[in-house]
Order: structure tokens, then sequence, then C-alpha cells
């Protein structure tokens, strides 16, 4: 009994601070999108016509998240009876919208206003077969130029 009120206090911690942190989280991402709207980014291959023989340089944007522990035991129990794991995409929702700004952080530093050629790579990483806690790398990379 005692061990089942240990787990359940340590679940609602961890609900209540991971939650906390992904809210101060978006809230910076928020604040730095407005900061940085100013650098366009295009998935197109190819520059606009405007920019076209103003060089471009290579910039890119990584970042490690990692899931709490209750989004990793919610997503546990959501593996059981199937569905989407709702828990996990706001995990990759950060993890894209944070590599894209310090990718525009990059380009800024060069004194570039659009990149082109956006892609984005993921990966998945876990600390071992026995641990469930879950993390994703995302990079994103692009090619920036000035007008």
């Amino acid at each position: 009994m005692i061990e089942l009120a240990i787990v359940v206090a340590l679940l609602l911690l961890g609900y209540g601070f991971g939650s906390y942190r992904e809210r101060s989280h978006y809230q910076s991402i928020q604040k730095r999108e407005n900061l940085l709207s100013d650098i366009l980014v295009f998935e197109s291959k190819y520059p606009a016509k405007e920019t076209a023989g103003h060089g471009g340089q290579l910039v890119q944007g990584n970042v490690v998240i990692s899931a709490d522990y209750f989004k990793t035991f919610v997503a546990g129990l959501r593996k059981l009876v199937g569905g989407r794991l709702r828990s996990y995409e706001t995990l990759l929702d950060r993890g894209r919208r944070e590599a894209v700004l310090r990718m525009k952080e990059d380009a800024k530093r060069l004194g570039a206003n659009h990149i082109f050629n956006v892609r984005f790579e993921t990966a998945s990483i876990s600390k071992g077969a026995e641990s469930r806690l879950s993390s994703v790398e995302v990079l994103v990379y692009g090619s920036a130029v000035s007008r």
C-alpha cells in the first residue's frame, strides 16, 4: 500500500515538474520565434531570384530533448491499448521548433535573412534496453543567403 502511494506521488511530482518545464520552454520558444521572424525559411531547393548570386552558407541547428518520466509512463500505458502517443507529440514539436530557432540564430550570426533547401533529420535516443526513458535528437540544416 505504501509502495503504491510512493509511486503515485512520484508520478504526480513528475507530471507537475514536467508540465512546468514544458510550459516554460514553449514560452521561450514563442518569444525567440517572434525575435527571429524576419529570417524566412523555405523548403524550396532553389533560392528566389532576388537572392540569387548573393552566396550561400550552410547553417544548422540541432537539439536533444528528453521525455520526462510521467510522459514515458503514460506512453507505456498507451502502447498497451494502441493509438496516438500525444505525450510524445509535444516532445517532437518542441524539438523541431527549437532546432529551427538555433538554425535561424546561426543564419543571423552570418548576416543572412533567408534559408533555403531546409531539411530535417531525427533520431530516437534511448539510455539502454532496460531503461524506458526516451529522447529525440532533431537536426535541421539549410543554405543561408542574404538579400
